[in-house]
């Protein structure tokens, strides 16, 4: 069986990496400044879906220029300010010694990803990390499980994704695999069952408990 865990808010708690860059942003781009509550929404979706929000504009350029000072700050501060939840590392071994093969599927382009696993060493527990590409592909949760599943060989029904975020059920549910939403990142548990999570899981300790049932 495979685990295809979600990176912010599944893993790490990267709120105030993503929130201060947001901000700078923001203010880079001579917005109005949004507070870390109103911002916390727009973790997890794709960057610029959440410029299309945030600036309330379909102008491409404009987006464009929100994700490129984003990743400007993101890239030098914003990718460490960030920490693992508890109980996640000692999580993570017990589903090895499951006999699970465990991948980081994560909407965040691969390069910071890559960086951000190896930083705070959960590389040692997932036998590969998926991103999107900062071009913007696969950059929707749909077409990167889609992509896992291809380049892995791996059949739908082998295969479980574990996140926060409505995007990541929404795109389990798409490619027809089962799936798990947590609560201690950044959706709420209304988010998750209407997106259509198989189970909901609200701590870290229960979560193998979880996944070994769903099983």
């Amino acid at each position: 069986m495979h685990l295809f865990f979600d990176l912010d808010g599944t893993l790490t708690n990267s709120r105030l990496g993503i929130v201060r860059c947001f901000q700078y942003a923001l203010e880079a781009l001579h917005r109005p400044a949004w507070s870390g509550d109103a911002l916390e929404q727009f973790i997890g979706p794709p960057l610029p879906e959440s410029f299309g929000k945030i600036l309330e504009t379909a102008d491409r350029a404009l987006i464009a220029a929100g994700v490129r000072l984003y990743r400007k700050r993101f890239a030098k501060e914003g990718l460490f300010e960030n920490e693992v939840y508890p109980d996640i590392p000692e999580t993570l071994a017990a589903l090895q010694d499951d006999g699970f093969d465990v991948l980081v599927v994560t909407s965040k382009p691969q390069c910071f990803a890559d960086q951000i696993v190896q930083h705070f060493e959960l590389d040692q527990y997932f036998r590969r990390v998926y991103g999107s590409e900062l071009s913007g592909e696969r950059a929707t949760k749909q077409d990167l499980i889609r992509y896992v599943l291809e380049q892995e060989k791996i059949s739908a029904k082998d295969a479980i994704m574990i996140g926060d975020r409505s995007p990541d059920i929404l795109g389990a549910g798409t490619n027809g695999l089962r799936s798990i939403g947590v609560l201690w990142g950044f959706g709420s548990q209304v988010e998750l069952l209407d997106a259509g999570a198989d189970e909901i899981v609200a701590s870290v300790e229960k979560l193998r408990d979880c996944i070994l049932g769903l099983v």
